[in-house]
């Protein structure tokens, strides 16, 4: 799914304003919190007090990220009750009968109130913002005595710690509720919430509506069955609760000093996003749907979604857009409104009312009532005969029409057959002053039809001119030629272009370098804004040039968090450069094979495999084109600050369309890390990569080189090549598994995890690509939530390795 581009920063940005230093985290009646003031946890992560969004002149209390320059907030009290006076008399304070409220003291009446179920004074009861952000109202003098809490009473964010779900003895439902638009916090359309029906999922649905327009999946017992990428273990551990009492989801963080953000955004999508300090901003690792048209009536009445374009939506024929300036905010319920009243007045026979046709669409899901006609035309006079019916549509399944307003219409990829079962067709109702108001534009531009022509041949003939001199002038210098370089310079998928000399200073003139291979070097950079890149330069001509093609068209159009994010590029005559995100762990062999490196530990390993497992689950399967990596190795497994992986170098990636199972091409890839049909030269798949894998998760299990050349030596310490030797430990069964994993480790491993490794790697690297399992049932496997049995030995591996050793075989 495309991230969304914020371009109005005037009007999307949030702001607080300027506080006075905290030095508390508590309120009572004796220290309320005032207008200007705010109240920060103990460990600094988050803070309380009073803000503004955008330009308006709405005051909200509520709390937001301390540590985040960018203001967001995670909670705000007063959503649908913004506070319009001077703040300069407000304070949030406890009230007499010891509940939490914001008070206008001068006006002494209470704005807000928590509403909890009090019955002590005042100074018996006071709120305490906690370092998980949760705001309590407690006793004073028993902490555990909790009177209300805003994890109770979330708005659009689910916060680490909180329960989202249903308290069954009172019925206290904790759900989210998105945001109007991207500053308006008053209660959006949108709603997500546990299943209500006590199926273990939850749901999206719109909020004054019970049917989703997406669901989770059921809960498995590690993640929710249709969002397996969630589960990224090396950050997050999730818990599912189900007793008489309440019924909830949690999370919690491994690194309590991430902070990550987990919402429902404005536009009817959950999201989870990760703020990344060195290029202080938010990174998008999660969304669903991931389709924005997919979210129920995303772009409002009267409107056709298209993912494909942007912004994905516009206005039907005969309409305009009700409100911009909401749209602009992504709030898209007022859709589109009529230019044209439509004409009932004289009933069916004498309407002037016509009809648009929308081909490739998918129909409407609202309102539509089925007709008796035996006809097209049948159908169209059934609803000129109905002032209230605005479309119809006919076909094999009869004749239906919609009264009132078009919810959810959205285009579809269809061929060039307009009749292709791709899409249906959509008989849009106009006024008929639509369609002379077009008729009376063509006449007019018959009038000017020979006066157009002739400054029509005065411009081509200049503008032959103006090519003429910068071919001349060019046609020493090479190009970026194809619309894939020229479309992403210009931001279509977030990718900037940059000039030569820029990265040239931005590299110290590339006097800092990282690591290189066959096409060129990487060299340690810093941009503008103190962000740390990585800059690949292309040395080689011909091979880089494909190389740079492959890379930019592959990765430059995937998100996923184990999948290195490329920032930009520089096309400048026989330059080619990539820009990367700089992984400050580098590279994983670095770790596993070089005696200088502490020894990685078990746990860490086990994560690595598996998040590249889910990156190349996510390449094979979700993406628009499944992606070929066709270098799987640890040199192109790069690190970052948690040693989270992350698959990069793509230069030799293939993509294959989702028609295709298989691509014909050279071989490609590296020595030791090739599947066999490679070789043979046949058309290959996926199952190259899960070959690859396969090696790699030996690798990653001994701490050495499954290759046997210098220096690493592993053939003198097993006798045998190590996959054919890992294999016979398994076929041998018993307790051999620990002899397979890193000496290093001096046995501080899970062994259940290592023998499942074992085994899956072992399957990964079978003879026949039938025999291998996909990389979704890898990660199925890993997870632990899919068996595995012993796998056979690869007999082509056995018959390589019987020329170096007399020990090649265990039966």
């Amino acid at each position: 799914m495309p991230l969304f581009l914020f371009t109005l920063t005037a009007l999307l940005s949030l702001h607080v304003v300027p506080a006075r230093s905290a030095t508390t985290d508590t309120i009572s009646a004796a220290q309320p919190l005032i207008s200007g003031d705010k109240i920060v946890s103990t460990n600094g992560r988050y803070a309380l007090g009073f803000f503004q969004t955008g330009s308006e002149s709405n005051w909200y209390m509520g709390i937001w990220f301390n540590t985040v320059p960018k203001f967001t907030s995670v909670w705000v009290a007063n959503r649908d009750n913004p506070i319009k006076q001077n703040t300069t008399s407000l304070e949030l304070t406890i009230s007499p009968d010891g509940n939490l409220v914001i008070l206008d003291r001068f006006a002494n009446t209470i704005i807000w109130s928590a509403q909890a179920t009090t019955t002590t004074a005042n100074h018996t009861t006071i709120a305490v913002l906690l370092n998980s952000g949760n705001l309590v109202l407690q006793s004073s003098s028993n902490s555990s005595d909790i009177l209300w809490q805003s994890f109770d009473y979330p708005t659009d964010t689910f916060l680490p710690g909180a329960k989202f779900g249903w308290d069954k003895v009172t019925g206290l439902n904790r759900r989210l509720v998105s945001w109007k638009n991207l500053v308006d916090p008053a209660t959006g359309v949108y709603r997500e919430e546990l299943d209500p029906s006590g199926v273990d999922q939850y749901l999206l649905t719109p909020l004054n509506s019970s049917v989703p327009y997406w669901s989770s999946g059921a809960w498995n017992g590690k993640y929710f069955a249709l969002m397996p990428e969630m589960s990224s273990g090396y950050f997050v551990n999730f818990t599912f609760v189900n007793n008489d009492q309440e019924k909830y989801f949690m999370y919690s963080l491994y690194d309590e000093s991430m902070v990550i953000r987990n919402y429902l955004d404005a536009s009817g999508q959950t999201k989870t996003t990760v703020w990344l300090e060195g290029s202080q901003s938010w990174m998008m690792v999660y969304a669903q749907p991931k389709a924005q048209c997919d979210v129920y009536a995303a772009c409002g009445p009267s409107t056709v979604c298209n993912e494909n374009a942007l912004p994905s939506c516009s206005c039907m024929k005969g309409f305009a857009v009700r409100s911009p300036q909401d749209w602009e905010l992504e709030d898209g319920t007022g859709g589109c409104m009529r230019n044209t009243p439509l004409d009932c007045s004289n009933g069916s026979t004498g309407s002037s009312d016509k009809f648009y046709s929308m081909t490739c669409v998918r129909l409407p899901q609202n309102d539509r009532s089925m007709q008796a006609a035996a006809s097209s035309g049948e159908c169209e006079q059934v609803c000129l005969s109905d002032c209230s019916c605005a479309a119809y549509s006919f076909g094999d399944s009869g004749c239906f029409i919609w009264h009132h307003e078009l919810l959810n219409v959205r285009h579809l990829q269809c061929s060039d057959d307009t009749s292709s079962a791709d899409g249906e067709t959509l008989h849009l109702r106009l006024a008929a002053g639509e369609f002379s108001s077009q008729q009376a534009i063509r006449s007019k531009g018959h009038i000017f039809g020979v006066i157009f022509g002739v400054t029509v041949a005065v411009l081509v003939l200049i503008a032959a001119v103006l090519v003429l001199i910068l071919l001349v002038r060019r046609r020493n210098r090479r190009k970026c030629s194809g619309g894939t370089l020229d479309n992403q310079a210009q931001g279509g998928n977030g990718i900037a272009a940059f000039g030569y000399a820029d990265l040239q200073r931005a590299t110290k003139n590339f006097s800092e370098k990282l690591g290189g291979g066959s096409f060129g070097c990487v060299f340690k950079g810093s941009l503008s804004d103190s962000t740390t890149i990585a800059v690949k330069r292309l040395d080689h001509a011909n091979q880089g040039e494909k190389q740079f093609r492959a890379e930019v068209s592959s990765i430059g159009i995937i998100h996923h968090i184990n999948l290195v994010r490329l920032i930009g590029f520089c096309c400048e005559g026989s330059r080619r450069l990539l820009v990367y995100e700089h992984m400050p762990n580098h590279s994983l062999d670095l770790h596993l094979f070089k005696s200088s490196n502490a020894t990685m530990p078990w746990r860490t390993r086990y994560q690595i495999a598996l998040g590249v497992a889910r990156g190349l689950a996510y390449l094979h399967g979700s993406c628009q084109d499944c992606i070929i990596h066709c270098d799987i190795k640890p040199e192109n497994i790069l690190l970052d600050a948690s040693f989270a992986p992350k698959i990069a170098d793509f230069g030799l990636a293939k993509l294959l369309g989702r028609d295709f199972s298989r691509v014909l091409t050279t071989v490609r890839g590296t020595a030791g890390y090739l599947a066999p049909e490679w070789i043979s030269g046949v058309a290959v798949t996926t199952k190259v990569d899960v070959y690859s894998f396969g090696m790699v998760l030996l690798e990653i299990i001994s701490g050495r080189r499954n290759s046997c050349g210098a220096p690493c030596s592993c053939g003198a310490d097993y006798g045998v090549y190590f996959p054919v030797h890992a294999a016979c430990k398994l076929l041998e069964g018993g307790p051999g598994v620990e002899s397979l994993v890193d000496h290093m480790l001096h046995g501080d491993v899970n062994l259940d995890e290592a023998e499942r490794a074992c085994k899956v790697a072992c399957w990964c690297i079978q003879d026949s690509e039938s025999d291998r399992p996909t990389m979704r049932e890898v990660v199925q496997i890993l997870e632990g939530l899919a068996e595995v049995s012993v796998p056979p030995m690869p007999r082509l591996l056995q018959a390589m390795s019987a020329t170096g050793s007399s020990h090649s075989t265990c039966l």
